[in-house]
């Protein structure tokens, strides 16, 4: 594959495609520096060598070991939009120690051992149905002399589709994207999706070993895309047990008001009456055998991307100084409607200008975690868009800079990453003016003034997905 076309190669470092464009001032630079050390940071050919080390026949993940003269086979398990990627990286480690595998992914590398099925995200489609089949009909072949990594990351809750009982793709697409434009939030629709799966809340860990004999070792790798790093929200937990409920899944239907299919709500109410089993539940057996390790996550991008500003200068030079200034990270776990979430950012650069809290400027403030949109109109963008457009018209001061991107390269259902924006941006002699930014925020139709502001940012495919990242630059002479 090309560069043109796909910017970051798992061996390579993320690029910005049009940088120099993007690059107006110092400030600006030092934005996109941030967004790309933090996606760095975060992705597998890092993370993986960090948690995994292979000597002699022991495998060694975070404290856990395994000697693997005590298995007969090696398999690689699991979904998300970085499973490749990290797959990738197993590979180099332990070469051709793993036997084989099923992975299901939207953004495919190539592997040596493991079989990769290419699916869609974030609606469901045949492909994933068939990808999740896969996987658990290899799940169930795995017995006691099986060693299992199953590697799940962000994504792998549409990637592993595997509608249970009578539900359809066509039920789980409805319901995917009812629950995506009402703006639930990931915890909301995750509920739902496990009990409508065959193989998250736990139930790919159910599988297991369900045709052989005795039940396999599995280590859990996972890269998260949550707020919080649950691991029964990440990709859905298919290897963790779940605690909601057929009751928490109804109560996210009925609470949005959503015009479900009626194979769903029946499900879903047959579940509460008590004739559909449950997810399997904490203490159950089934995950003694599980050990959980988390990889990557939305802190690591975080840390990585205030760790790339120790400071700013308000120096007029295509290179920023980063040696006067301080650099925070606010949160994680931002969360919330996007265009909401921008004004509380706009009103952080705000007061950092007037008081010099909660520090002084030149300041880098990093934040990351998971925004929605609630759609109202058919329009073109995604939260990371939203949140820029909405921070540029919200801010009144000059010079800040607001940078915001999904780590895995994609924001919403468009071909960018997200967007950079300055007060600038929008204003009555910009590019953009306030009455056109606010109609566009009013129809979820963001794209368009951003790409004619030439503010929205490229990078394809990242091979990590850890969720959102926004960086918030103040330089020393903002407002002047």
């Amino acid at each position: 594959m090309n560069d043109e076309a796909d910017p970051a190669t798992p061996r390579e470092g993320v690029r910005i495609r049009d940088r120099d464009v993007h690059v107006r001032s110092p400030t600006h630079a030092l934005a996109l520096d941030c967004l790309t050390a933090g996606i760095d940071a975060a992705h597998p050919r890092r993370v993986v060598h960090e948690s995994i080390e292979f000597e002699g026949n022991v495998l060694r993940i975070d404290e856990t070991e395994y000697d693997l003269s005590d298995y007969e086979e090696l398999v690689v398990l699991g979904g998300g939009k970085a499973t490749a990627t990290v797959t990738v990286e197993l590979e180099t480690i332990l070469g051709d120690r793993i036997t084989d595998g099923v992975i299901v992914t939207n953004d495919p590398r190539e592997t040596d051992h493991v079989q990769v099925e290419t699916a869609s995200h974030p609606v469901p489609d045949e492909a994933g149905v068939a990808g999740g089949r896969a996987v658990l009909d290899r799940a169930t072949t795995c017995g006691a002399r099986t060693l299992v990594l199953g590697v799940i990351t962000g994504g792998a809750s549409a990637l592993l589709p595997a509608p249970a009982g009578n539900i359809g793709l066509p039920e789980l697409q409805e319901t995917t994207s009812a629950l995506l434009e009402a703006g639930a939030t990931i915890d909301e629709i995750n509920a739902v999706r496990k009990h409508l799966s065959a193989i998250k809340g736990g139930r790919l860990a159910a599988a297991l070993g369900t045709e052989a004999e005795g039940s396999p070792d599995v280590a859990c790798l996972l890269c998260s895309d949550v707020v919080g790093d649950d691991p029964g929200t990440i990709g859905s937990g298919p290897l963790v047990p779940d605690e909601t409920t057929f009751e928490d899944a109804l109560d996210v239907v009925d609470r949005y008001d959503l015009d479900v299919p009626s194979m769903v709500r029946d499900r879903l109410d047959r579940g509460v009456a008590g004739e559909i089993p449950e997810t399997p539940k904490p203490g159950d057996p089934i995950f003694d055998r599980v050990s959980i390790h988390l990889l990557a996550s939305s802190l690591s991008a975080c840390l990585a991307a205030r760790d790339a500003a120790s400071g700013i200068s308000g120096a007029d030079s295509n290179t920023p100084t980063r040696t006067d200034g301080e650099a925070i990270v606010l949160s994680s776990r931002i969360r919330g409607e996007a265009a909401e979430a921008a004004i509380s950012a706009a009103g952080i650069a705000e007061e950092i200008v007037a008081s010099g809290n909660p520090i002084e400027p030149p300041a880098v403030v990093v934040s990351g975690g998971e925004t929605t949109v609630s759609v109202t109109e058919s329009g073109e963008g995604g939260p990371n868009q939203e949140f820029a457009l909405s921070a540029a018209l919200e801010l009144d001061v000059s010079g800040v800079v607001v940078a915001a991107v999904d780590t895995d390269g994609i924001d919403g259902p468009t071909e960018y990453a997200g967007a950079i924006v300055s007060a600038e941006t929008v204003s009555a002699d910009g590019p953009i003016t306030p009455a056109e930014a606010a109609h566009a925020l009013a129809t979820n139709d963001v794209t368009p003034p951003l790409e004619r502001a030439s503010a929205t940012i490229e990078t394809g495919k990242t091979g990590t997905n850890v969720n959102d990242l926004r960086v918030i630059v103040v330089p020393e002479d903002a407002g002047e």
